[in-house]
């Protein structure tokens, strides 16, 4: 009797197992859409005002080099839209200009930006540039090898500026969507 007790009793709760328990759908994976936003630093500057004052043909920086941030295949195939944005600070005596190229592999010029700043004291200059459907194409940036900067001293070479370490300071930020399926 009590051998039948126990058959009974697992037979009991394998029937409630078994009739709780609902289909499992593994197919879920593909209804799902994962659209991370991915943010880095991209490049951070920052001249001296000894350093602009240095060259008399006014040209305080100029430098080219790669930027294969989005020629990876993964990226280039995935990315969505996004910003670049700029963060620029002159505490120098000096109004200043900065322009960023991107360049193709053949050294083309796919784009420029352009930055103006007024002498000390000025507030921060912050710009958001926007690539995708709601802004500047994506190819930009997907044919983009290199950077090329170039920043010019539209004032004198004497001057120096009454702020306590005068500088030119230019930062970027990148922020994109990528579509990781």
């Amino acid at each position: 009797m009590k051998t039948k007790g126990i058959r009974l009793l697992g037979l009991c709760l394998f029937l409630l197992a078994a009739s709780c328990a609902e289909e499992q759908n593994f197919d879920q994976y593909d209804d799902i859409a994962i659209v991370p936003e991915m943010e880095a630093a991209m490049l951070y500057m920052e001249t001296p005002e000894e350093v602009i004052n240095e060259d008399p043909g006014l040209t305080f920086l100029s430098v080219t080099f790669d930027f294969l941030a989005f020629q990876e295949q993964f990226v280039a195939d995935r990315i969505l839209d996004g910003s670049l944005i700029y963060q620029l600070e002159n505490t120098t005596s000096k109004p200043l200009r900065l322009s960023i190229e991107f360049l193709n592999d053949a050294g083309t010029v796919l784009d420029t930006e352009t930055f103006t700043m007024d002498p000390a004291p000025t507030a921060i200059l912050n710009r958001e540039v926007v690539y995708g459907p709601a802004g500047k194409p994506m190819d930009i940036l997907r044919n983009t090898v290199a950077l090329r900067i170039s920043g010019n001293n539209l004032g004198d070479t004497s001057s120096i500026s009454g702020e306590p370490e005068p500088r030119f300071v230019f930062r970027s930020i990148a922020k994109f969507r990528i579509q990781l399926q």
